[in-house]
């Protein structure tokens, strides 16, 4: 199973050719009432950290905090103002702490828990099975911004590039490269399978596993994508991100496709030093 869902898409430039929520289930396990005198941010970040790290919980402190930060209005715990961090809560933010948690306790996503996301200075609603994007999917949309700024500049004026993109899920790149390109045209489109029944068994796959398969190698959709690309490509080509052991695949494949008439020209590493993003442009008819 492979990333797919974030994976694609391709830019084009210049004129010419070119989610509902579902159910899901929860276990039998209720959330306790607070331990007593417990009852500040701090106190309930620590407490609730406990839970999760004993629980088993990914990113248990992470997870205590966004929380939260949410019920008291804040993206951010870092960014509450500190006279918060130590007075009281009420009932009401203390029953939905609690509410919350025992969400974050079935594995329910953050994301999905507080129904918002940032990307690229955006707030997007999140709901099951919409995909999360993920913090490096923002690196590729600053490489897309520099390569329209570099084409910008050499042609003169910064025209109105056509952006296909493929497998949008919560539609992150096409809304973040529209708010900073208002001058573009974006078309997204996402792959849509059959209707998954979430049972006991799947229940933690709270997001849509059509938009993590990819076939035995990751490099179905990849392909397909590759083999339509020489019939709507214009100028700047295609930016692929791609699971690490992908950029290899990718080369081998394109050279056993010459009618193709595309190229590898560039790899990018993301924040962790991993080969991620890829560009490919046409250098034929």
């Amino acid at each position: 199973m492979e990333l797919w869902g974030r994976m694609l898409w391709a830019l084009l430039s210049g004129p010419g050719r070119r989610g509902s929520t579902r159910g899901w289930a929860f276990s039998s396990w209720q959330p306790q009432p607070p331990l007593a005198g417990l009852s500040s941010a701090i106190e309930l970040v620590s407490h609730w950290t406990g839970v999760f790290e004993k629980r088993g919980i990914p990113e248990a402190r992470e997870s205590s905090e966004y929380i939260v930060a949410h019920v008291l209005g804040a993206k951010t715990f870092q960014s509450l103002r500190p006279a918060l961090w130590t007075q009281p809560l009420t009932s009401q933010q203390l029953q939905c702490i609690r509410e919350l948690s025992s969400r974050r306790l079935q594995r329910m996503p953050v994301q999905y828990i507080l129904g918002e996301w940032d990307f690229q200075g955006l707030s997007l609603r999140m709901v099951p099975p919409v995909f999360i994007p993920r913090p490096e999917t923002e690196e590729l949309v600053e490489w897309v911004l520099e390569e329209v700024a570099q084409r910008s500049h050499a042609v003169g004026s910064p025209g109105s590039p056509l952006i296909l993109e493929v497998g949008c899920g919560s539609g992150a790149i096409s809304l973040s490269l529209l708010s900073q390109l208002p001058q573009s045209r974006v078309i997204a489109v996402d792959k849509r399978e059959a209707a998954i029944s979430l049972t006991h068994e799947n229940a933690q796959s709270y997001e849509d596993p059509a938009a993590l398969d990819g076939g035995e190698e990751g490099m179905d959709i990849i392909t397909h994508i590759l083999a339509l690309a020489p019939r709507l490509l214009k100028d700047s080509g295609i930016f692929l991100e791609v699971d690490p052991r992908h950029p290899e695949l990718v080369s081998s494949w394109l050279q056993s496709r010459p009618d193709l008439y595309l190229n590898l020209v560039a790899v990018r590493r993301d924040f962790c030093g991993r080969p991620r993003f890829l560009h490919i442009r046409r250098s034929g008819p």
